[in-house]
């Protein structure tokens, strides 16, 4: 049997930072106000001159060295994004142009806004279970600071740019054992962005903390696992608030749960892999465990992935 092993992560932060007390300068808001609702410190904002794409190059890169491939091994592109470079090409065709890679294997886009790296991911498995892709590049990259309104004190301070990636390949043992993906297209207009985001918080969250819990309920279930086994959760960062609720509602202390959003804030596709890499690399995350990936995003999109890393 074909399975699909994670080989190498990477990710990517603008150099920009803006912590709350620098919003308090150009927003009626206060650190306070932001921290005990989000969880929030700081994000990161891409320079006037950085595109989507250039963050996804860089977080690409790490992943592949960290692999240890080269790019032309590569025969599969996926980007999870919201906020690409243009409307075409795709940002994952730029940014296989960008990687030099000249081996015409399919390159494209996936828009499940925060829920895209899920979809990605799922994505991805199914081309390496259907012996369609051997070695696949997975990337979550967004650029959200452009597509804030600044008089919407409530979201403006929630989002910042980022990009993680990962390098997804054919393996005999077992990586990806389980994936549950869903929308519902009833609940569009509660969290949208035409052009910029707006937000109905208190009905997000209801909403984002039930389908999280039930989502990871159906993987367990399926497996006949519980909380207890999972090594560690890495949620969609986008408020700590409803992290910690998804938590209680499995059982699972903070203590197994990779947070990043108080240094990330919300950056939607490229959250989930932008928190595994942090936690890769710190060595919190060793071979052998059960990791499990979570989000929900606009749409409403939501899913779920469980990984024998």
């Amino acid at each position: 049997m074909i399975y699909s092993k994670i080989i190498g992560t990477g990710s990517y932060l603008p150099a920009k930072v803006l912590t709350n007390y620098d919003l308090e300068k150009i927003v009626d808001t206060s650190h306070d106000w932001i921290f005990s609702r989000s969880g929030i410190v700081e994000r990161h904002f891409a320079a006037d001159n950085e595109l989507t794409s250039d963050l996804a190059l860089q977080a690409s890169l790490k992943a592949i060295e960290a692999a240890g491939i080269d790019a032309n091994e590569i025969d599969l592109v996926i980007v999870a994004t919201t906020s690409p470079d243009m409307s075409f090409p795709g940002t994952a065709c730029v940014l296989q142009g960008k990687l030099g890679i000249k081996n015409g294997g399919p390159a494209f886009d996936i828009q499940a806004v925060c829920g895209g790296f899920i979809y990605a991911l799922n994505t991805a498995d199914m081309y390496i279970r259907g012996g369609q892709a051997k070695t696949v590049l997975v990337v979550g990259a967004e650029v959200l600071s452009r597509m804030l309104d600044w008089n919407d004190r409530t979201t403006c301070v929630l989002f910042g740019d980022g990009a993680g990636a990962i390098i997804l390949r054919a393996s005999a043992t077992p990586g990806i054992v389980a994936a549950k993906l869903h929308a519902d297209g009833s609940h569009r207009d509660m969290l949208k962005a035409d052009p910029f985001i707006s937000m109905d918080g208190k009905s997000v969250f209801k909403f984002a903390v039930k389908v999280l819990s039930d989502v990871v309920e159906e993987i367990l279930d399926e497996k006949n696992l519980s909380g207890a086994d999972i090594d560690w959760l890495v949620p969609h960062q986008a408020n700590i608030r409803i992290i910690e609720a998804t938590a209680k509602k499995l059982g699972m202390d903070m203590a197994k749960v990779v947070v990043t959003v108080d240094r990330h804030g919300n950056t939607s596709a490229a959250s989930i892999p932008l928190a595994l890499d942090t936690a890769v690399r710190d060595g919190r995350i060793k071979p052998g465990q059960n990791i499990l990936f979570e989000a929900v995003g606009g749409g409403f999109t939501w899913g779920a992935v469980l990984i024998r890393w």
